[in-house]
């Protein structure tokens, strides 16, 4: 076994460890209480389905919906394509126009596609170089054929907020659907449904110290009720909209994970925020550092810089044996492409290249954030002295 020290984990938008709290709650699911909640006709089916829907009520809890409103899937990728799709074929009378963002996570820019090559209308609106999009583009796009607008809460990127309460309240003036991917918010900053007009909104446990796996896609009841047309068949579960057998164990360990992270909500954005900065004033010492995103407007742990005068591969790789990060997203990052969130808010692709994604998590520690600090530092420093030839 390698028993050299591990690289600093400042990653946490890719995922997160599970919480010792959450394995704990989870564990008497795998071996104890194993039965499946579809069982309705004895005790260990009983007591699974009890456990299922006590998840169901902390989860509806968390964003103010009703439990029959929560909808269990295998993450956000899924959630995000049963709202996009469900929402296409359950709609397909009213119209086929929808419109997203370019900054989007390819779960949602994929599906979209895959419509568009189906005969949907997709707008893909632009954002503003601080990532935020112009709420005067989403209402200018809005047309009488639109049936859904996507626009996410928290970027997985740069941790841009979009103000998901204005364009629920605009899609509600003009009766058109919303969804937002709020994979990287949930548990981070406050959600509520109706207060935003949100009318589907997809979830994940693993951004959040729960387990992978396993999300959920809220889907509306009231005013308006949302139709979903299911993308997978087969026995009927959640409402008809998902089938498959419940995870209960997955299941038990996202609510347990969500119900932590608002209970300590406050306490961990000021402490997260904190580190989140004291990183960013001492790698902002050095010329040519970018900040990537709206510089307030963001998510508590996220930092996401360019660089000048490096070349990107040559950063990461220099960084590697010391510090667990990226250069953009977890499921896009093994591709030899720069970010195309980058390249949205305006950054050239040498630019995009030499980006950096630092996601700040409940368990790291002040040592390790100055010791990441002093890592990049160097590295930079030493990657411009090569490139100049000293």
């Amino acid at each position: 076994m390698d028993t050299s020290p591990r690289p600093i984990y400042l990653d946490c938008h890719a995922t997160t460890p599970v919480d010792q709290r959450v394995m704990a709650a989870m564990l008497p699911f795998f071996t104890q209480y194993f039965g499946n909640p579809a069982s309705v006709g004895h005790q260990y089916g009983w007591e699974a389905e009890a456990a299922v829907q006590q998840a169901r009520e902390q989860l509806a809890a968390a964003i103010a919906a009703t439990p029959e409103e929560i909808i269990f899937t295998s993450g956000a990728t899924e959630a995000n394509n049963l709202a996009i799709k469900g929402v296409a074929e359950a709609y397909l009378d009213r119209g086929k126009h929808m419109i997203t963002v370019v900054t989007e996570h390819n779960a949602v820019l994929d599906p979209c596609r895959y419509l568009r090559s189906l005969g949907f209308d997709i707008t893909f609106l632009p954002v503003q170089s601080d990532g935020l999009i112009n709420l005067a583009d989403l209402e200018n796009a809005l047309r009488p054929d639109t049936i859904l607008v996507s626009v996410m809460a928290a970027n997985n990127e740069i941790g841009v907020l979009q103000p998901i309460s204005e364009i629920g309240a605009l899609c509600h003036q003009r009766g058109i659907l919303f969804h937002t991917d709020a994979a990287q918010a949930i548990g981070k900053i406050p959600l509520d449904v109706n207060a935003m007009k949100i009318d589907m909104m997809s979830l994940t446990a693993h951004k959040i110290y729960g387990p992978k796996g396993i999300g959920a896609l809220y889907v509306r009841r009231r005013n308006p009720r949302v139709q979903l047309a299911p993308q997978l068949h087969g026995g009927g579960h959640e409402r008809g909209m998902r089938s498959g057998t419940l995870y209960t164990p997955q299941i038990v360990g996202f609510a347990s994970a969500v119900q932590l992270g608002i209970d300590e909500m406050g306490a961990e954005t000021a402490r997260v925020s904190q580190f989140r900065d004291r990183l960013w004033q001492q790698l902002n010492q050095l010329d040519g550092i970018h900040l990537n995103g709206h510089p307030t407007q963001r998510l508590a742990g996220n930092l996401n810089i360019s660089v000048d005068g490096v070349d990107g591969q040559a950063l990461l790789l220099g960084l590697q044996p010391h510090v667990a990060v990226s250069s953009g997203s977890a499921c896009t990052s093994a591709k030899a492409t720069p970010s195309h969130v980058l390249q949205a808010i305006g950054r050239s692709d040498d630019l995009a290249y030499a980006s950096l994604r630092f996601g700040v998590g409940r368990f790291n520690t002040e040592t390790e954030i100055d010791s990441v600090a002093e890592q990049a530092i160097s590295t930079i420093q030493a990657l411009r002295q090569v490139s100049l030839g000293v």
